[in-house]
């Protein structure tokens, strides 16, 4: 089975990351398009809901999985790999069984009691099959992670994507006529075909690609398998308490929000409105880098639990440092777009920049969840998952204080929700650092936050006046682009002239070797 390198691994899944990107914006501008705010509000209120019942169903094995493969294939026990495997695979059965079932007859009291909207019950029942699909699609790229071959996963994400938007419009075309929650089931359907699909070709990769026998005794190694059973869940327990914290954040989120707006005298249907707005046109854009971050965070594990098995503490430190300051490179640009071009943005993709203030208020705050992706990520490969699961539970109970007390307050209404959404982030983040720099004494260097602070101060300038030029000229999309391009093309000059990427990173780029 091919294995790649720590930065090799994370660009095969950055690439594909970008494409699934791509193509999962063209999807939501389509969703935006045909089933309007209302629509998208309806669809992003269920989204959560399921979110919670697949982070039950998987109950963090995928980075549990990752890691333990990562030790046992450095030491060559391959009857513990497929231990790893039987084990995973019998627990995901099991509970996908159980939440789907738990889902499916929940749905009616979530949608009309905790929800507020009955509309909401047709996405949730629809988007139920999902959830054995996804089980078994994490303990496959557990395994494939952990033998840090990044590329089936990579296909996976693609081909999913390219199902789920050949579909997406076809459904709510057809659905529409009956009503807008019909249309949002629909387009729940999509993602379900999508996740099929990729799950047929993890499986496919993994028979092609396997060196062991899964149901070859399988129940002889099922039952000597207690030890490993531990050793997953000492890791996967916590990881999912770090991910159900999140989960259940997202769940209550929409009906907090409901609520607090009710208080503050926002009807229900403006309220699904604007949560629409936030959830469904900013979020996906604020969150725009992280298929980087997030790509370095699962080459991450494998990497750093191989090391720590050596007892390189070394290599620890620069692997962690490496992606912090890759996921900051990924960030700050972003960061800077979004804020100085907010409402083009939004109007060329959306068709209406109504949103803008949310950008302009959260953006600059986001750049510090585009480095905690990788912060958490070692914390697990660490064998850190319990203190990075408390910090996720702090900055969930912070954020609610703050949602509630803001949101349910006339003067800041949905702007309040804006706001609690930072304070989570920033809280987090910098909880994960202090307990990196408490358990191995890690810190960020003063030389490169003040790089990061320089990087951030030049870019800003250079995109003020590029959009000083822009706003003088007729503004259309081909010049918006290009001025972006231009951006881009200075910003990386800028990442080279600080030194945020390395002579030896870039020669591991395929295409830049013979010139390096």
């Amino acid at each position: 089975m091919t294995k790649q390198t720590f930065l090799k691994g994370a660009l095969i899944l950055i690439f594909a990351g970008m494409i699934t990107r791509f193509l999962g914006f063209i999807n939501r501008i389509v969703v935006a398009r045909l089933m309007g705010e209302e629509g998208v509000g309806l669809y992003m209120m269920a989204l959560p809901t399921l979110f919670l019942v697949m982070t039950l169903t998987q109950l963090g094995l995928p980075v549990a999985i990752s890691k333990r493969v990562a030790e046992a294939d450095a030491i060559g026990d391959q009857a513990k790999v497929k231990r790893i495997l039987i084990v995973s695979l019998v627990i995901t059965s099991i509970t996908s069984i159980l939440f789907t079932i738990i889902m499916v007859i929940g749905a009616p009291f979530i949608a009309t009691t905790l929800l507020t909207d009955e509309r909401t019950l047709y996405p949730l029942i629809a988007i139920s099959p999902i959830v054995p699909i996804t089980a078994v699609s994490a303990v496959l790229r557990g395994y494939f992670q952990g033998k840090q071959n990044m590329k089936p996963q990579s296909f996976a994400q693609v081909i999913e994507q390219v199902v789920r938007i050949t579909c997406v419009a076809l459904f709510i075309k057809f659905l529409l006529p009956y009503g807008v929650e019909f249309a949002a089931a629909g387009a729940m359907v999509s993602v379900i075909l999508g996740e099929f699909v990729s799950m047929l070709y993890m499986i496919n990769s993994f028979k092609r690609k396997k060196r062991i026998k899964v149901r070859t005794n399988f129940f002889s190694y099922l039952k000597s398998s207690k030890g490993t059973l531990k050793e997953l869940f000492s890791i996967s327990l916590p990881s999912t308490g770090s991910r159900m914290i999140g989960s259940v954040s997202n769940f209550l989120e929409p009906i907090l929000v409901a609520q607090s707006l009710a208080i503050a005298g926002i009807t229900t249907t403006l309220a699904t409105k604007q949560y629409g707005e936030l959830t469904g046109y900013v979020l996906p854009l604020l969150y725009l880098p992280t298929f980087i971050t997030h790509s370095l965070a699962i080459a991450l594990v494998p990497n750093i639990s191989e090391a720590e098995a050596k007892n390189n503490r070394k290599l620890i430190h620069y692997r962690i440092h490496q992606s912090i300051r890759i996921s900051f490179a990924s960030g700050a640009i972003a960061t800077i777009v979004l804020t100085l071009f907010s409402v083009q943005i939004l109007t060329y993709m959306y068709g209406t920049g109504s949103a803008s203030p949310f950008i302009v208020l959260m953006a600059p705050f986001y750049i510090l969840l585009y480095i905690q992706s990788p912060l958490q990520a070692a914390l697990q490969a660490l064998d850190l998952a319990r203190p990075a699961m408390w910090n996720s539970l702090i900055g969930a109970m912070v954020k609610f204080i703050v949602l509630f007390i803001l949101a349910s307050n006339p003067n800041f209404g949905i702007m309040g929700v804006a706001i609690s959404m930072s304070v989570g982030v920033v809280l987090i983040t910098l909880l994960h650092l202090i307990t990196l720099q408490n358990a191995i004494q890690y810190s960020i260097p003063f030389k490169d936050i003040s790089k990061m602070i320089l990087l951030i101060l030049l870019t800003w300038g250079t995109g003020t006046l590029l959009k000083r030029m822009f706003d003088m000229f007729q503004p259309n999309i081909l010049f918006f682009l290009l001025t972006l391009l231009i951006l881009l093309i200075i910003y990386l000059g800028f990442l080279i002239l600080l030194r945020f990427v390395t002579r030896e990173e870039l020669k591991q780029l395929p295409f830049l070797q013979k010139w390096i």
